[in-house]
């Protein structure tokens, strides 16, 4: 069940938060452009071709120069927010990992709410389910709710999905990708260069005993999504081995992320929700 009680702490940290994310969700939003009833940004010295109407003739009575206003188009921007299904993302105690990822998700989607913007969930497993992008907060609400009935199961398609909803982006956007990433990397790579030039953070999430192995002895693990069993001794050596290989795969998408100018973040979902999204918009 997820728990948006840390809305209300995004509510009385406003003015922070707003410091922290206005890069992120106004950024973005802007495009350059000229003519009348847009937001004005600065002047420049008139050219040929230029609107004789954008002169400024209260300038040029003062300077002697044509200087016209330049004005900068404001576009409506699109916070897309895609979240990871699939059956390892229901690992997790007290809280699964979906639960978590989607409660930063709905965090991002109620910063973009209070900004006036349209936000876009969407959930992927073995398919991609995409929901209209909406304002209000009946539609934030609306999504909460059906987060709270999804089961997680499936594979992770990652590579499919990115390909899959590339089709609906459309100027450039701020996307929020929250999963384990517990995929290829070759695949993981393919699909951040797939999605070519738009603000995308990545969250990559994790519950304690899987990212530290918190466990000992003998074990029978089953895989989430193949259902597959191993039966095993997990000794200290074993730990120390999978610590390695797992934080080596975390050092990987950090690496393709920051090749690319793409936000990585790393969260465990024993942290206190509001502290991992604060972190987020602070990196």
């Amino acid at each position: 069940m997820l728990d948006t009680t840390f809305l209300d702490q995004l509510t009385r940290f406003n003015l922070v938060v707003k410091k922290r994310v206005t890069s992120n969700l106004a950024g973005p939003r802007r495009s350059m452009a000229t003519g009348r009833g847009l937001t004005f940004k600065d002047y420049r010295i008139y050219a040929p071709g230029d609107d004789i109407r954008l002169i400024d003739w209260k300038v040029y009575a003062r300077t002697d120069d044509l200087y016209i206003k330049a004005y900068e188009e404001e576009r409506n921007l699109v916070v897309h927010i895609i979240i990871d299904g699939s059956a390892s993302m229901g690992f997790g105690r007290p809280i699964s990992k979906f639960d978590y990822a989607s409660m930063i998700g709905v965090g991002y989607a109620y910063l973009a709410l209070r900004e006036n913007e349209k936000f876009q969930f969407s959930t992927f497993a073995d398919t991609l389910e995409i929901f209209q992008p909406r304002r209000g907060m009946s539609h934030l609400a609306a999504m909460v709710q059906h987060l709270n009935s999804v089961k997680p199961k499936g594979y992770s398609k990652l590579l499919d999905t990115i390909k899959q909803y590339k089709k609906v982006i459309g100027s450039k956007s701020l996307l929020v990708i929250a999963s384990d990433f517990l995929v290829n990397i070759d695949e993981i790579r393919e699909a951040l260069y797939f999605l070519g030039d738009h603000q995308i953070k990545i969250i990559q999430v994790f519950d304690r005993v899987e990212k530290e192995m918190k466990m000992e002895g003998d074990m029978k693990l089953i895989d989430s999504e193949t259902k597959g069993m191993l039966r095993t001794f997990v000794s200290p050596r074993l730990r120390m081995d999978y610590q390695q290989k797992l934080d080596e795969h975390c050092a990987k998408i950090e690496e393709a992320c920051n090749k690319l100018n793409i936000d990585y973040h790393l969260a465990i979902t024993d942290t206190p929700i509001f502290d991992t999204f604060y972190k987020i918009l602070e990196g």
